[in-house]
């Protein structure tokens, strides 16, 4: 078996700010997720894993989080896209075929007014402190908005980590689709939001889920599932959902800019007070 992965999931802004608050909380005190042999990045999820391997510390992307001066600039989605997102899901949701159920995202993905792919990417390019994929394994999940299918990005796929990025967090009907090699990619959290089950075979799994089990799988397995999958297949696996106080401070649109300090905070809070509880994922020399 190999040894040890982390699973990063969507979860906007938000889920950015909250997934680094808590890796630094738990760095303070000696578990350096960034060590991990793979790790998995799902939508904001992907965000965060493009900028641990960035050569910051842990302590400067909570400051870009956290302090006004350092954030990084971000666009507000039209309140009105969010009400023909849902609307296109429940029709999504009447299709009995889970396949037909991802091609109407798709669609609807690839017929939403939302902003331009450039304006999209600049926006992903400037939260990116490095551009440059890492030498170690970094799988990004998107799914393309045609056939439905799942696509992985690393660094052998020939894809520019912003653009691979860019697919991943590209909610659809909320964000353009990113075009990569004449294809049209959307969300990897239309396929999971967290995608854990991709992190089989290894060991120790460290699952760090900003929407939690509380909220249904659009198309997939749910967290559950993918978390039993994982161990019984012999791995020690650990999830980590919000807790009270970092549900609070996410709050109900975690696509708004300003939930970012809170949620980095209470996510940083949140890494102290659970990190007993994982010294298994620490790495071999701690």
């Amino acid at each position: 078996m190999k040894d040890r992965a982390l699973v990063l999931g969507g979860g906007g802004v938000a889920g950015i700010a909250w997934i680094t608050g808590l890796l630094f909380g738990l760095s303070e005190h000696g578990v350096d997720s960034r060590t991990a042999d793979l790790i998995v990045g799902t939508s904001a999820g992907s965000a965060v894993a493009a900028q641990l391997s960035s050569g910051l510390s842990l302590k400067d992307l909570f400051d870009r989080q956290v302090d006004p001066a350092r954030q990084t600039r971000e666009l507000t989605p039209n309140a009105q896209l969010f009400e023909l997102f849902e609307r296109a899901l429940l029709i999504a949701n009447s299709l009995p075929d889970r396949a037909d159920h991802i091609r109407q995202i798709g669609r609807w993905a690839l017929e939403a007014p939302t902003v331009t792919e450039a304006e999209r990417r600049a926006v992903i390019a400037e939260r990116l402190p490095s551009h440059a994929w890492p030498n170690s394994m970094l799988l990004i999940v998107a799914v393309d908005t045609e056939t439905g299918e799942t696509k992985i990005f690393d660094r052998l796929s020939g894809t520019t980590l912003v653009d691979a990025v860019s697919a991943s967090c590209a909610v659809p009907g909320i964000w353009p689709p990113v075009t990569i090699d004449g294809r049209r990619y959307m969300d990897g959290g239309a396929r999971s939001s967290d995608n854990a089950d991709l992190a089989l075979g290894y060991a120790r799994t460290l699952i760090v889920s900003p929407m939690g089990t509380a909220r249904p799988e659009i198309t997939g397995e749910s967290l559950e599932q993918q978390v039993e999958t994982l161990r019984n297949a012999g791995g020690k696996t650990y999830l980590v959902e919000p807790d009270q106080a970092s549900k609070n401070a996410i709050g109900l649109n975690p696509l708004a800019p300003e939930t970012r300090t809170p949620a980095a905070t209470a996510g940083r809070r949140q890494g102290h007070g659970i990190a007993k509880d994982i010294a298994f994922f620490r790495s071999p020399s701690k």
